[in-house]
């Protein structure tokens, strides 16, 4: 297991490598947009299954929001995240993701996790996944996530503060006011709507 530092996990992040990291839900692996195959290569993850742009704060993520959803979004993350809820969206014309779903559409969270965040704002918004290989059990501790993905480094310290193990609840904008439950995880669709 190679824990690396706030510094190393940026270095490495801006060489295209993945890194893998705390949130409040489950561990992420994450890598620049750009490099996202990564991900797709290390988890053995179907290409037509779309990663999660996760992000630091609102305004990070703001610009991969099209128009038209872009009022419905604020309103949901302002009054949500940081937290455990990932939000779809029809992705900015002028964004060009080569990880979203067929119909252009784009998940996007923001962790309540420190750790997280910290490392995001300086990144600015990454590609990410749960950290597992895909169709497998997700592990949720460092030590565990390093024997199941053990060429990749964990961002420390460890131990990590312990996560729910209970994946964010996604929702998908439909058109206006409109959100439809695609799977529901710690905040109950109750609340939301």
């Amino acid at each position: 297991m190679k824990i690396i530092s706030q510094i190393e996990a940026l270095e490495k992040l801006r060489m295209g490598k993945p890194v893998i990291f705390q949130t409040d839900t489950l561990p992420a692996i994450g890598c620049m947009p750009k490099f996202s195959e990564m991900i797709y290569k290390i988890k053995k993850r179907e290409k037509n299954k779309a990663l999660i742009l996760m992000g630091s704060q609102i305004h990070q993520v703001l610009d991969y929001v099209e128009n038209a959803a872009r009022v419905d979004f604020q309103k949901v993350a302002e009054n949500f995240w940081p937290g455990p809820l990932t939000l779809i969206i029809p992705i900015c014309k002028h964004k060009n993701l080569n990880f979203i779903s067929s119909d252009n559409r784009l998940g996007i969270r923001i962790p309540d996790s420190i750790t997280a965040r910290s490392l995001l704002l300086e990144t600015g918004p990454l590609a990410t996944s749960s950290a597992n290989i895909s169709g497998l059990k997700t592990s949720f501790n460092a030590e565990s996530v390093s024997n199941d993905l053990p060429n990749v480094d964990l961002l420390g310290p460890i131990p990590w503060k312990e996560c729910s193990g209970l994946g964010s609840t996604i929702i998908s904008w439909e058109k206006g006011g409109k959100w439809k439950l695609v799977r529901e995880g710690q905040i109950p669709i109750s609340k939301i709507n």
